[in-house]
């Protein structure tokens, strides 16, 4: 007697997995951010140095330095820079969507390590004089862009301002603005180039007791704007030496995801196609399994807020095979026990007990590869690792546990009792016990 229950459970369970991944399907697709390679954008390894003779590069350094990239990637407007550490001396500065990138790639690597000096280069005072966050735009009486900062010391200020005048005549009694100054650099020099170094160069005719400094330049609004938000976002506690960049256009990055597409649909098509013409009704059953693994680990991978590259795509498709493979194992021990004459329900126990054992191996092992991967790889290697660990961790709930509960109820329901070819098993093949 046919269980009608069982298949009235099947269909329900359908029901709710349509009612759960048609509506949601797009919002996850949207939500997952895109990697370098998917979107455009670049990417620069740093290798960290010090900024003074004896400094030591420790994990703390490490993690000073990452912090204020971030501020600064902030600047740029990025979302979801990937910021990481490598090894005991690099940092990876990954920005997905920049357009500007020699741009971007200043605003990384600048020290932003203001000093004012004095026209021989004796440095009068130092970053460390100016109070954090305070520097801001504003427009002088010719509506010219400034930036002002404020000191914490307005005396200070005061008492360098009355030296220079008491040291300097006209027109060398001038405060020089320096970003990044570097041993060598040289105001006499600079000051004949048409974009000298220094940002500026003021004359002071009397002493300035004030904590508020106005730094002049060539500004527009932009270049203003930008300056004081280096200046806000801090110094670099060391120097970065760029030893590689990869730029990816956003046309090629977009070309890349569109063929990659196309690719997945054209492949994951043909599997569908393949288990539907090979097994028949079970391979139904792995299609919806798939289906319903392919949204998980979308799911999933949205959810941790991972980054999606083309490795991770092919990840993704990699981890569809090895989910048919546990298909077509399980699938086949099933046959294997109906041609050996036991009845369908009996079959497909055995046939799932015994085919539970070798893909938990086959997915321990690739299992155990891909965390070699996360833990020694780097960037997309990372990414590709990452994301087969969720393919394999979610295979195994969607094709093993998925795959025997909704074969199971049709089974159990005994519908397919004395139909052997269910399962694409012959008559003629079947042995007597």
């Amino acid at each position: 007697m046919v269980k009608k229950s069982r298949i009235v459970y099947f269909f329900l369970i359908i029901f709710a997995l349509a009612a759960l991944m048609i509506p949601t399907s797009e919002k996850i697709v949207n939500g997952i951010d895109l990697g370098l390679d998917l979107q455009g954008g670049f990417e620069v390894l740093y290798e960290v140095e010090p900024q003074e003779e004896g400094q030591e590069i420790t994990d703390e350094t490490l993690q000073n330095t990452v912090a204020a990239l971030t501020q600064r990637v902030n600047i740029l407007g990025v979302s979801e820079p990937n910021i990481t550490i490598e090894g005991d001396n690099r940092i990876r500065v990954q920005l997905a969507g920049v357009e500007d990138q020699q741009a971007a790639r200043e605003l990384l690597s600048t020290e932003a390590d203001l000093s004012i000096r004095d026209v021989d280069n004796n440095e009068r005072l130092s970053g460390s004089d100016i109070q954090e966050n305070t520097a801001s735009v504003n427009f002088d009486d010719a509506n010219n862009p400034i930036v002002t900062v404020s000191l914490k010391d307005g005396d200070q200020f005061g008492e360098v301002t009355e030296n220079i005048i008491n040291e300097y005549s006209f027109p060398n009694n001038r405060l020089v603005i320096w970003l990044d100054y570097e041993e060598g650099d040289s105001y006499e020099e600079e000051a004949t180039k048409d974009d000298p170094k220094f940002i500026s160069a003021p004359a002071v005719d009397e002493p300035l007791y004030t904590q508020d400094i106005q730094i002049e330049g060539d500004f527009s609004v932009e270049e203003a704007e930008n300056l004081a938000d280096i200046l806000n976002s801090g110094s670099l506690p060391v120097e970065l030496e760029e030893v590689y960049s990869n730029s990816v256009g956003a046309s090629l990055g977009e070309q890349a995801m569109d063929k990659t597409i196309f690719a997945t649909f054209i492949g994951v098509g043909l599997i569908f196609l393949f288990m539907l013409i090979f097994y028949r009704f079970t391979g139904f059953i792995a299609v919806l399994t798939l289906s319903t693994y392919i949204y998980f680990v979308l799911a999933v991978f949205n959810f941790i807020q991972g980054v999606l590259t083309l490795p991770g795509i092919a990840a993704l498709v990699l981890g569809v095979g090895m989910a048919v493979d546990a298909n077509i194992i399980t699938y086949e021990r099933i046959k294997e026990e109906i041609k050996y004459g036991r009845s369908i329900l009996s079959a497909y126990r055995s046939g799932a007990r015994r085919s539970l054992g070798t893909i938990i191996d086959a997915n321990v092992t690739t299992l155990i590869a891909a965390g070699v991967l996360f833990y020694f790889g780097t960037s997309s290697v990372q990414g590709f690792a990452l994301m087969l660990i969720v393919s394999i961790l979610v295979s195994f709930i969607t094709a093993v546990l998925g795959t025997r509960l909704l074969l199971g109820l049709w089974v159990n329901s005994r519908i397919f009792n004395k139909k052997p070819k269910v399962f694409g098993v012959k008559e003629r093949d079947i042995h007597e016990p």
